[in-house]
């Protein structure tokens, strides 16, 4: 029987890993888990505090989704695109009961960043035009596409790659690129978006994405009202809006979907990570009925083998009705108005801590030198990186970020003692 050390070199001589330089890769090999922890070969328990890629909202080891998996799994249906079975129609209803009203059919497919690609594509085919708006600093998936639709410096190596991206400014209210404070912001980064389409000419913008809540740069939370402007912006020029939910989605902010907390409604939405919960690659766009109306008798030029595949329409059935019948939105909410006070608090006993911002499940520390908004310097940062690693915490990191993430499933005391153990590791890493 392989060692563990065994299995971490069969597989590093034959796979790769993504978004690392192969031999600086830390793997794990969980070997079980349940609810917000998971366990190691090594036999340690780890605090799932990233919800694995921020995808694992039900947590480890659900029974809900075992079962329907298995289910799916015994009866070996094979199918195609376009076929039909119950599992397929059931997922288009349910997403179209639980998305902002006017959404109402959806493209099912693999990962958020196709469902973005597609939702680019449909907006492209139903205006005819070819320019798409995108914000500063945004994450939309790692294709080549939309790594260069991306506000990311990660696209850099690809560039150039999608042409006519223009973009606006972020709601990054620590360092708010138009100088404001909170007490001061009339909502200039969604103003600028008038800017960038009067700069492009809105006649030849199709469509302007967003995410609902950055996520993966940095969880920026736009003020209130700030969707409602981005919507009122699109309809004075007759550009269709795309919010990407792919992170944000699915109660991981307190509510189903970030443009929720605005109560708006885009012309197309996509959705991702979540909406599985993590236990099947699963995307999908949802779109108005003026969209849907379009491929009527246009053809939807858009589709791949595995699209709408038996098993991920089986896990989106699950999620969604154990996300529902759960209640665990709303319970999101709730942990999400304690969570506040409690980071807060690390954040405050911790100069390091220069900003601490969320909602509900999904929350970002921003670590810069004490008194200052000057970035950790990388050796502090891999410090706590080994710190965390230490303490059995998987969180995300991203330059001078930490992430807190859980799944949604995390009961109270869980929470409790999630953080204890995080307050614990700050002050060892961050010292």
């Amino acid at each position: 029987m392989s060692t563990p050390v065994d299995l971490v070199a069969r597989q590093k001589a034959r796979v790769f890993y993504t978004w690392s330089a192969q031999n600086a890769a830390v793997p794990l090999e969980i070997i079980d888990g349940q609810g917000a922890r998971f366990t190691t070969a090594d036999g340690a328990r780890w605090w799932d505090l990233g919800s694995m890629t921020w995808n694992a909202s039900l947590g480890h080891g659900h029974p809900r989704m075992r079962e329907a998996l298995a289910a799916a799994a015994s009866q070996g249906l094979l199918s195609y695109p376009t076929s039909v079975f119950p599992a397929k129609a059931r997922a288009g209803e349910l997403l179209a009961e639980v998305t902002p009203d006017g959404l109402t059919k959806s493209f099912l497919c693999l990962s958020g960043a196709e469902a973005n690609e597609n939702a680019v594509k449909m907006a492209r085919l139903v205006t005819g035009r070819k320019k798409i708006v995108a914000r500063t600093r945004s994450y939309h998936g790692a294709t080549l596409a939309m790594l260069s639709l991306s506000g990311d410096p990660r696209r850099e190596a690809f560039e150039p790659g999608l042409p006519g991206v223009a973009r606006f400014g972020d709601p990054y209210c620590f360092r708010c690129p138009f100088g404001k404070r909170p007490d001061s912001c009339a909502h200039e980064c969604a103003e600028d978006l008038e800017t960038t389409l009067l700069r492009e000419g809105p006649e030849t913008v199709a469509a302007v994405i967003a995410e609902g809540i950055v996520g993966a740069n940095g969880v920026f939370v736009p003020p209130p009202g700030y969707w409602k402007k981005l919507r009122a912006l699109c309809d004075k020029h007759g550009v269709l809006l795309i919010a990407d939910e792919v992170l944000s989605g699915f109660g991981r902010t307190g509510r189903w979907f970030a443009v929720d907390h605005d109560g708006v409604t885009p012309d197309l939405m996509t959705m991702a990570k979540a909406l599985t919960g993590g236990y099947a690659p699963g995307g999908a766009v949802i779109v108005s009925d003026r969209v849907a109306r379009h491929f009527d008798d246009a053809v939807l030029s858009c589709g791949l083998t595995s699209y709408a595949h038996p098993l991920v329409c089986a896990a989106i059935v699950a999620a969604i009705e154990t996300y529902r019948d759960d209640g665990l939105v709303e319970r999101a909410a709730a942990l999400g108005q304690r969570l506040r006070s409690r980071l807060t608090a690390l954040a405050l006993a911790h100069p390091k801590i220069a900003d601490v911002r969320g909602l509900g499940l999904l929350w970002a520390f921003e670590l810069c030198a004490p008194g200052s908004k000057e970035p950790l310097p990388a050796p502090a940062l891999a410090k706590l990186a080994a710190t965390l690693r230490r303490h059995h915490l998987h969180m995300h990191k991203r330059d001078n970020l930490l992430y807190f993430a859980p799944p949604l499933v995390i009961s109270e005391v869980e929470l409790e003692e999630a953080v204890a153990a995080l307050g614990r590791a700050l002050s060892e890493g961050l010292s």
